[in-house]
């Protein structure tokens, strides 16, 4: 936005410039031009005069004036007389305009160019000869002057009339420029803090405010746009101080649930009346279980951080080494390849990672064989890293991976047997706050992979 005002307060200024500034060269270039003829055919006019008179005295002052033109002046006088007026200035050859000055007895001038002017200004004028009635008749055309005048000072002084106004031009259009800078920062300022709040507020800071300044405009927006803040802060936090009270409330009655349960079993000796109690201690554990999933997604919805460069290398090893006692137990191989090396960083909240990759590893080795390979693979896209978990687990169907992330859907596989349905969803919500992607595909040789699509952060340097 920045640059189109710019360039728009530069074009104007440069339409401005050119409107004021080529009609006044034009015409300073036209006055030159005018100037330039009318002295030089003026002198010819004046030494014409002399020639016409033919006495000794003029031819004299003919010649004196000639060579004091052609000494002060970048012209050159041509003479073109009968006798011996003028003997010892340069005579002018042949051609169309002496002819038409001594036959016709009219003056011509050729700029040697339709465009501007040539190399030189050619200036003939005849010579009548001084009539007797009076100072003002002409008599007989006697001879012919001839002003070759050299135009490079005027080509000089043209290339400073232009040169003067092209650099002031310039100088113009770089002081608009600097000034149309200055005056869009100052004018988008108040969009460019709206921005950096919306920034911060899609990163998961919900403290973040815009300063109400700028016109009338902005400052509207900007006061609505806190207003609509304040109030989502306000519900979120109230959904999070729920989730508290609800891990509270509702894991306590059932640890006591259990455990009275326990304590019936063990004071019964009646094995119908031990059955039933063992079947209501399951029935109490699978709901603590899922009240514990609920709580879990719950807190994933309901907390929004703003997100952090984290090394993935680092997070990776360090729930290889949470889950590498419970995977060696069952000779199950966690083996981690591709490019996760120490400087590729991603952007997620703190935490989040770690949850993801402990519901990836639970779910994976739930379904793994005994002696099986969990391999991690880490590949990055351009902007993007992805993050594939394969196993060689009975893998799921095309029906089945199209459902995977619906809350409490269980699988017919292993996972059905003490899964409560929420684990992928987790993992999909809180790889969603951070602004990723998560999918099932097909691992190559049987089982399922998981595909995790984060976004990549600036990478360490390697000093």
């Amino acid at each position: 936005m920045i640059r189109q005002l710019v360039r728009s307060y530069v074009l104007l200024v440069a339409v401005a410039v050119a409107l004021f500034t080529v009609p006044v060269a034009f015409t300073l270039t036209a006055q030159l031009r005018d100037d330039t003829q009318l002295s030089v055919h003026r002198e010819a006019t004046t030494m014409a005069l002399l020639l016409g008179n033919g006495n000794d005295a003029s031819c004299q002052a003919l010649e004196e004036m000639a060579k004091a033109y052609g000494d002060e002046t970048p012209g050159e006088v041509q003479v073109a007389a009968p006798g011996k007026c003028a003997a010892d200035l340069p005579r002018p050859e042949r051609d169309a305009a002496l002819t038409k000055a001594l036959e016709d007895g009219a003056a011509t001038t050729d700029w040697g160019s339709s465009f501007i002017w040539g190399p030189q200004l050619v200036i003939t004028v005849p010579a009548h000869e001084r009539a007797a009635g009076g100072d003002n008749d002409k008599g007989a055309v006697v001879g012919a002057v001839r002003i070759v005048y050299s135009t490079s000072n005027l080509t000089h002084r043209l290339w400073t009339i232009w040169g003067f106004r092209a650099a002031l031009a310039a100088i113009v259009l770089a002081t608009a420029a600097g000034i149309g800078v200055i005056a869009a920062r100052r004018l988008t300022r108040p969009l460019r803090q709206l921005n950096d709040m919306a920034s911060k507020f899609s990163d998961g800071d919900l403290t973040a405010r815009s300063p109400v300044t700028g016109p009338q405009e902005t400052q509207t927006l900007a006061r609505t746009l806190n207003q609509g803040a304040e109030r989502l802060d306000t519900l979120i936090g109230a959904q999070r101080i729920f989730v508290a009270d609800a891990s509270h409330q509702l894991r306590t009655p059932l640890t006591a649930l259990r455990l009275s349960l326990d304590n019936i079993a063990d004071g019964v000796d009646d094995e119908f009346v031990k059955e039933d109690v063992e079947q209501a201690t399951a029935e109490v554990v699978r709901m603590s279980r899922l009240v514990n999933g609920l709580l879990v997604l719950a807190r994933a919805e309901a907390k929004v951080t703003a997100v952090e460069p984290l090394s993935l290398r680092d997070v990776i090893e360090e729930r290889f080494s949470v889950w590498r006692p419970a995977a060696d137990e069952r000779g199950v191989t966690i083996a981690l390849k591709g490019g996760a090396d120490d400087r590729l960083l991603v952007l997620v909240s703190p935490g989040h990672l770690d949850q993801v990759l402990d519901n990836v590893f639970s779910n994976a080795l739930e379904v793994s064989p005994d002696g099986g390979t969990i391999t991690v693979r880490v590949e990055r896209q351009g902007n993007e890293v992805e993050l594939l978990v394969l196993d060689e687990g009975p893998g799921m169907s095309d029906a089945e991976k199209s459902r995977a992330f619906d809350r409490f859907w269980r699988g017919q596989g292993l996972t059905g047997r003490v899964g409560s349905g929420l684990g992928l969803a987790v993992i999909k919500q809180l790889v969603t706050d951070d602004g990723g992607t998560v999918s099932l595909r097909d691992a190559p040789g049987g089982g399922l992979c998981l595909a995790i699509s984060l976004r990549a952060a600036a990478q360490r340097s390697g000093g």
